[in-house]
């Protein structure tokens, strides 16, 4: 079988593909308090997604991972997971969501086959949780999380930023919540997408802070255990769920990237810390047939990935698109 490989010899096995730029939240990270959205017309279809999804496959790439903006936002996001399951060498379709619609989307979520979720909870208070989300509710998030569990989800995995001074205090009480729930959880450190300015510099938090903070409880034990991404795991003796860290500051990951993301306006993103990009839709939509030129494009474009991202909070080196444009 074909397989992708970057100019640094990196195997790249594992596809981000946002569905939507649209959420139901604001999070402060994540988007501007007033985004505006892209129209129908610039938006892949169904059909759109599933054809890059399948010259991804056929290209050696094993796991996808649906991620926005929100994608359960999107009517047909549970129709797009059966189309992906039926595609040949996809071994784990996964999705990131905020979790506010899975009360009511988890079960067929499940039925359609999607084998994991990531769900962001980035703290248990609610206020805080209103200022972080602009507009969400937390009871409406923890009764999603229970409702996956219910619908048989068994690799269920809590995404928390944490930013100093607003909910750094809660590391603890998070760990305490996945615990009791037998629920994996990954601290990640804030990513500078999107306009940031020295106020919001100043919140980042690194990794190596909150494992200091969890390791006031709780000694940590290092797992050589791996799910494909960039979280770094570790383990408590009395527990058997892991606590990963996504370090893209403080311990970066480039080295051993195998991913790439696809945006809802079919732009294939090479690296999350670079602009460089190259445009999908307009080779879907010219030749919407024409399978093996797309994959002739994705296998070109391999060869400008590069080596590392660039993001550094000190000098002020950020990208000017926000997370919900990009894909979580």
């Amino acid at each position: 079988m074909t397989q992708l490989i970057d100019g640094f010899q990196r195997k790249i096995d594992y596809l981000r593909l946002s569905v939507t730029d649209r959420c139901d939240f604001r999070c402060v990270y994540c988007m501007s308090e007033n985004p505006t959205f892209l129209p129908k017309s610039h938006v892949l279809s169904l059909e759109e997604l599933s054809w890059i999804a399948q010259a991804f496959t056929e290209l050696g790439v094993k796991k996808i991972r649906l991620t926005g903006g929100e994608p359960l936002v999107r009517t047909d996001c549970d129709k797009l997971v059966k189309l992906l399951k039926q595609l040949p060498g996809l071994e784990e379709l996964s999705m990131t969501t905020n979790g506010s619609r899975l009360s009511k989307l988890a079960q067929p979520l499940f039925e359609n086959g999607l084998n994991r979720l990531n769900i962001s909870l980035d703290t248990l208070n609610p206020d805080v949780f209103a200022q972080l989300t602009r507009n969400g509710k937390l009871d409406r998030v923890i009764a999603g999380i229970d409702a996956a569990i219910a619908a048989g989800f068994h690799n269920i995995k809590i995404n928390a930023v944490i930013l100093r001074g607003q909910n750094d205090h809660e590391v603890l009480d998070l760990v305490e919540f996945c615990r009791q729930r037998h629920l994996d959880i990954a601290f990640i450190e804030e990513m500078p997408i999107g306009y940031m300015d020295e106020r919001q510099r100043k919140r980042h938090c690194s990794s190596d802070e909150v494992r200091r903070i969890i390791e006031t409880r709780y000694p940590l034990i290092a797992s050589t255990k791996r799910t494909g991404g960039p979280s770094r795991y570790v383990k408590m003796a009395d527990s058997s769920i892991r606590i990963g860290f996504i370090s893209p500051h403080s311990h970066d990951f480039c080295h051993e990237c195998n991913r790439v993301r696809v945006t809802v306006e079919g732009q294939l993103l090479l690296c999350l810390g670079n602009e460089n990009s190259i445009d999908l839709k307009a080779i879907v939509r010219e030749f919407p047939a024409d399978i093996e030129r797309l994959k002739r494009a994705i296998t070109d474009g391999m060869q400008h990935k590069p080596q590392s991202h660039d993001f550094n909070i000190d000098n002020g080196t950020q990208i000017l698109r926000f997370m919900n444009a990009t894909g979580g």
